[in-house]
């Protein structure tokens, strides 16, 4: 028989693979800024940054099987939803909701292994104070982020990315110059002791940036930079 004593010491183990497993994973950036949403990563292979429906776009850091799972659920959601209703019904908080019950589900089941994923849900908006910002994590949980966001694969560097982040002024910022902050943020949370700049930490590796523009000029809204 299990005891309440005995669930809850076997769910701190399963978080604590899970967290071991996501130390690996380098800091995906979400900014809102006014040309559209901004997520910036650096990425050895796969990607990090997708797209998963009009106006809808996910950062992801993980077990890239996981992610790339939560990917395909959370674009098959959106176009059966697009197509069931319409369009304009396909939010990204209806998605975040859509995947947030799995994601419970495979943490709480210890038949099964859980999901080793934490991800960035976003949607742009007409303007800046319309745009969402979703932060998923492995075990369902998720809340609200407002025009920053920010993933890591530890605590140390998520409390340097929010207080970085946080000193932004979004308002005044184009996407080239967003970039710019974005790297030296990116850079110092990765490496706040050695101080070396963002050329030196990704030698090599490439970075990866999108951008969900809240005007397009063509049909693709969503940019890879």
């Amino acid at each position: 028989m299990i005891t309440p004593y005995d669930w809850q010491e076997g769910m701190g183990h399963r978080a604590e693979y899970v967290e071991s497993r996501l130390k690996a994973g380098t800091p995906v950036l979400v900014v809102s800024i006014e040309a559209g949403i901004l997520a910036f990563t650096v990425r050895r292979h796969a990607h990090k940054i997708y797209e998963i429906y009009d106006r809808l776009l996910l950062g992801a850091i993980g077990q890239q099987s996981d992610v790339e799972q939560i990917r395909v659920s959370a674009i098959d959601f959106s176009h059966q939803e697009g197509f069931q209703r319409s369009e304009d019904d396909v939010t990204i908080q209806r998605v975040v909701n859509a995947l947030s019950q799995p994601l419970k589900r495979a943490f709480a089941d210890f038949n099964t292994s859980p999901f080793v994923f934490r991800g960035l849900f976003a949607e742009v908006g007409d303007t800046p104070k319309d745009d969402s910002i979703f932060l998923l994590d492995y075990d369902g949980d998720f809340s609200t982020l407002s025009r920053r966001g920010y993933l890591a694969g530890d605590q140390d560097t998520a409390d340097r990315l929010k207080t970085s982040l946080g000193e932004l002024d979004l308002d005044k910022l184009d996407p080239d110059t967003a970039i710019k902050h974005l790297k030296k943020i990116w850079s110092e949370a990765v490496s706040p002791d050695e101080k070396r700049i963002f050329d030196a930490l990704t030698e090599n590796l490439c970075p990866e940036i999108a951008l969900l523009a809240r005007q397009p000029n063509g049909e693709e809204r969503f940019l890879l930079l």
